[in-house]
Order: C-alpha cells, then sequence, then structure tokens
C-alpha cells in the first residue's frame, strides 16, 4: 500500500473517532432540555460534525482507492477507539460483551490488513 493512501487511512480512522467524540462531548453538554434541533448550535456539536463530514469525504476517496473489502474491515478498529475513548475519557461503562466484540473486530482487521488491496492506484 502507497505511503499516501496509509496516511488517508488513518486520517479516517482517527477522524472517524475524534467526531464521534466531539459530537458526543457537545450533545452531553448541551442543555439539558434542549432538542436535537437547538443542540445543532452548540460549537462542540458544530465541530463533531464537520469532522464527521471530513470523514465522510476521506473514507470516499479511500473507497475510490482500495478494494471495500479491504476499507471495511480495517477501518473498523475506529469502532475499538471509540470503545476506548468513551471508557476512558467519558467514564462510559463498557460490559464485557463489548470489550469482546472489540476484540474481534480488532482480530478481524488484522486478518484483513495482511491481505493486499488490489484496485489501489499505481499513479
Amino acid at each position: 500500500m502507497r505511503p499516501a493512501t496509509l496516511l488517508l487511512l488513518v486520517a479516517v480512522i482517527l477522524s472517524n473517532v475524534a467526531g464521534n467524540f466531539v459530537l458526543t462531548l457537545g450533545m452531553k453538554s448541551a442543555p439539558p432540555g434542549a432538542g436535537p434541533v437547538s443542540a445543532l448550535l452548540h460549537p462542540l456539536v458544530i465541530a463533531g460534525i464537520a469532522l464527521l463530514i471530513g470523514w465522510t469525504l476521506m473514507r470516499i476517496k479511500l473507497l475510490g482507492l482500495a478494494d471495500l473489502s479491504y476499507v471495511l474491515p480495517v477501518t473498523a478498529v475506529g469502532y475499538v477507539l471509540n470503545a476506548i475513548a468513551g471508557a476512558m475519557f467519558l467514564h462510559e461503562q463498557v460490559s464485557p460483551q463489548r470489550w469482546a466484540g472489540t476484540l474481534l473486530i480488532v482480530a478481524g482487521a488484522a486478518l484483513t490488513a495482511r491481505t493486499a488491496a488490489t484496485t489501489e492506484d499505481p499513479a
């Protein structure tokens, strides 16, 4: 895999985790009675949405460079990082069943990462 594609893969994963984390922070710090529309005006919610828009655009580009069967399992590592961020920084309770699922995702991503992306753009 080309270094630029690998860098894009890392950016896709990290922007997903950061976007979900910041969006959660914004929603949890919104006033208790705030509805979804009024919560959209919170700066952290806006930042989270912007990060997730960037994630979507980068993911589209990544899907143009590598196989879907490669991209989806490898970017699933973001689910693991989301669980870790929720537990460590948001003090969420993550059940043993969720951690087991997280470990299965890591195992699947590791197996997938050992295969080459066949449709990567040679240029």
